[in-house]
């Protein structure tokens, strides 16, 4: 997720990486539950700061009465991986929900006015990739543990001053038709149910990473789904290498980089590039590893070999898609420029 940074004139395009002090503080309060467990148990400290994440992404809000839709979002993104991890266990039916569901949100972005159904493709369809990895009794932790940060996130935030932007004429939201909504829904919808069937016939022990490598990434135009399958590849690859660097490293050494990486990941939510990725990677290996030091080898090849799956499918599912419907009134195609 990436939004404009904060200190941004308005009208221009964010920095590629962008750096706020004040949301990195903030950042470090949010990671401060994740520190102190840490240094008792850093699995469970890495636990906490996975749950802190959909407040590290939305970044801060001007006003307070703004900052309460963290809340929504880590409610959505707890729900979204809850269905996940119950379809989990049945392989054709996991693909089937991804389908559906991709299809279906994708087709809500086509009402006017509507708010709820982009953020829901954007985050809430992902989310029910990811949760195709954990199994009931985790997802319905995890979601609980999604939700509980992000009132705890909200509740933080509310110490810090409002921060008013420049005033900025509304900008209505672009609204596809529903023959261009559907057809991109049926193209992540197609990648992600493909690269969870792959990853299930497999058997890897992480099912869900593919295609929600493929739902992050993809977006209706070619050049922003080359971008942000680009900067995810990257950005896992970096992540998962700094996890296993410090792997078997002291307690209080991981307690202290999982802080960091939260407070960072809320210090550059503002980013056009997609960093967040790194971050993430950074703490799902870190809890992985966190009981088992020694397989970082195959933590490694199997969240990065995940990652260039899915995003090789997404692209290959844009390309094919724009084929089939070729010419046709509303047609979802990658687009060869911004």
């Amino acid at each position: 997720m990436t939004a404009p940074s904060a200190t941004s004139p308005v009208g221009t395009a964010p920095p590629g990486i962008a750096w706020s002090w004040s949301h990195l503080s903030l950042g470090v309060a949010y990671g401060l539950p994740a520190l102190l467990v840490g240094l008792a148990d850093p699995a469970q400290g890495a636990v906490l700061a996975v749950g802190m994440l959909p407040a590290a992404a939305l970044g801060l809000r001007g006003t307070r009465r703004e900052r309460v839709a963290v809340v929504p979002v880590g409610a959505l993104a707890g729900a979204s991986l809850l269905l996940g991890s119950l379809v989990g266990g049945t392989p054709w039916l996991a693909a089937l929900v991804l389908l559906v569901v991709a299809t279906a949100v994708a087709a809500a972005t086509s009402r006017p006015g509507g708010r709820i159904a982009p953020v829901a493709l954007g985050l809430g369809v992902p989310m029910v990739g990811a949760g195709l990895s954990v199994d009931p009794a985790d997802g319905v932790a995890l979601a609980l543990l999604l939700v509980a940060g992000s009132v705890y996130a909200w509740l933080v935030s509310l110490v810090w001053p409002p921060r008013p932007g420049p005033a900025a004429a509304p900008r209505p939201r672009p609204v596809p038709t529903r023959a261009a909504a559907v057809a991109y829904g049926l193209q992540i919808g197609l990648a992600a149910a493909l690269c969870a069937l792959l990853a299930f016939g497999a058997g890897l022990d992480h099912p869900g990473w593919a295609a929600t490598a493929a739902l992050l990434v993809s977006r209706p135009r070619w050049a922003a789904l080359r971008d942000r399958g680009l900067g995810r590849s990257v950005s896992v690859v970096a992540g998962a290498l700094v996890a296993c660097l410090l792997a078997g490293a002291p307690d209080v050494v991981v307690a202290l980089a999982v802080c960091v990486a939260v407070a960072c990941g809320t210090a550059t939510s503002g980013s056009r590039w997609y960093v967040l990725p790194f971050f993430s990677t950074f703490l799902v290996l870190t809890l992985l590893l966190g009981g088992e030091p020694a397989g970082g080898a195959h933590w490694f090849a199997e969240r990065v070999g995940e990652t260039l799956l899915g995003v090789a499918v997404a692209m290959g599912a844009a390309v094919l898609t724009s084929r089939v419907v070729a010419r046709r009134p509303g047609a979802v195609r990658p687009r060869r420029g911004r």
